[in-house]
């Protein structure tokens, strides 16, 4: 019997008890089927629901034993591709107005949530391969003096480093590239990284313009005056009613020295300057400016550092779809840590999405069957078409299929469906299958 893709993704779950671990996987499938759904309704009976909220609640199911067997998966996945980017960034959960124990202050002492703050394994085609860990955590409230106590939230950057340098020492045939945005322009993160001898490559958007160790001025202005290698075009995709437009970028790199934390050592990054030229008038110029380990001796090399840095973006759509498309800040259990177990689940299911999104765009031919079980697939087409193919679709054509059922008109001048047709549409699929699997029972009972 061929496993679903939620008992895939936890194979090999220790949770201490046979029966939590068997309960995992179906509620990972369930949960997956209806990710926009809550939780009695994605459970779809009494039973099953008090099942799901007895696990959630259960101590002997924490939330990094669960998230354990899929990152098992994504470092296999990892160990086919030459180069990953291990994309790391933080996003905050607004659980206002929700009677939640262990929620923290945000923006403001009076409302509540929390934090997390993922590391995404992603190939340079765009492809997620799966999470590599997470941090979780609510901030303490200020006490009477006003001062807020806790950890250091700037150290899980440092060792979100630490992670993937030692992954990198486990998977010798992939060059793995920490990547962050401008909140990861730390220099202790990159003093780590050098006393590491830089195991993975750095790859992070400037945020500091500091002095430079060898006391020739300030970091931003000698990368401006640095001659240009030459220029880059590519499509800014439409975001949040900006239509997408052509970007033509110079790049500028200039090799600096930081301060290394010893007495008077130092050690080598490269600055490099990516700025867009003859943007349209009104419109803000795209300008990154990005520090890396790496070395580029030509415009390719260069470039190559830019789309990967633009590749962050995959990690801005795994937080759209956990949050919009699984609706995690609409749960409504009593714990943060009843959260943070619900919240390893919605992880995976998440990761998917966006894994189906980028497998049918890198592998289009690959045949559906290797992703999708067969009476999904089936179910699908025949209430699309009235009819069954005589062999099975392409990836490509069952991923379009079911973003149709999501709202993709699939027209010649739209381009590869969103997140959210997608999460819409296997919703609607799994309907589907559930109608004719009920069928096929009762015309074998005729």
């Amino acid at each position: 019997m061929d496993l679903t893709w939620a008992q895939e993704e936890l194979a090999g779950i220790e949770l201490g008890d046979a029966r939590l671990e068997k309960r995992a996987a179906v509620l990972l499938d369930e949960l997956g089927k209806k990710p926009s759904a809550s939780i009695p309704m994605a459970c779809g009976g009494w039973g099953e629901t008090m099942a799901a909220y007895r696990f959630l609640g259960n101590e002997k199911c924490h939330w990094a034993d669960i998230l354990a067997p899929h990152t098992a998966c994504t470092q296999a996945r990892m160990a086919n591709h030459p180069v990953v980017l291990c994309i790391q960034d933080t996003t905050v959960l607004d659980f206002n107005g929700q009677k939640t124990d262990g929620l923290g202050p945000l923006s403001y002492e009076a409302q509540r949530g929390m934090f997390v703050h993922p590391t995404l394994a992603v190939t340079p085609e765009r492809l997620q391969l799966g999470l590599l860990d997470s941090w979780m955590w609510a901030r303490e409230f200020k006490d009477k003096n006003g001062i807020r106590l806790g950890i250091n939230e700037s150290l899980r950057w440092i060792e979100g480093y630490e992670r993937v340098a030692d992954l990198a020492m486990e998977l010798p045939q992939t060059r793995l590239v920490y990547t962050s945005d401008r909140e990861g322009d730390l220099l202790p993160l990159m003093q780590k990284a050098n006393s590491l001898n830089f195991a993975a490559d750095l790859l992070i958007r400037g945020k500091h313009n500091r002095v430079l160790a060898t006391g020739e001025g300030k970091l931003w202005d000698q990368m401006g005056a640095a001659e240009p290698l030459g220029q880059i075009e590519f499509c800014l995709p439409g975001r949040k009613g900006r239509p997408a437009r052509q970007v033509t970028q110079e790049l500028r790199v200039l090799r600096v020295k930081f301060r290394s934390g010893t007495a008077g050592e130092t050690f080598e990054m490269t600055a490099l300057l990516a700025k867009e030229i003859n943007a349209p008038s009104g419109v803000k110029p795209v300008e990154w400016r990005l520090l890396t380990n790496r070395n580029p001796k030509a415009l390719e090399e260069a470039a190559e550092l830019v789309d990967w840095y633009r590749c962050r973006w995959e990690i801005e759509q795994f937080f759209n779809v956990l949050k919009n498309g699984c609706k995690i800040e609409a749960l409504q259990l009593s714990s943060i840590g009843r959260i943070e177990t619900a919240l390893a689940f919605y992880f995976i299911i998440a990761w998917r999405v966006g894994y189906l999104l980028g497998l049918g765009k890198t592998c289009p031919d690959m045949d559906c069957e290797a992703v999708f079980a067969r009476e999904e697939w089936q179910a699908a087409w025949i209430v699309k078409y009235k009819t069954l193919p005589q062999k099975s679709p392409t990836l490509n054509e069952m991923v379009r299929l079911i973003a149709s059922f999501g709202g993709f008109l699939g027209r010649k001048c739209d381009k590869e469906p969103g997140a959210k047709s997608l999460w819409q549409g296997l919703q609607s699929v799994m309907h589907f299958t559930i109608a004719m699997q009920a069928l096929k029972e009762a015309n074998s009972c005729v």
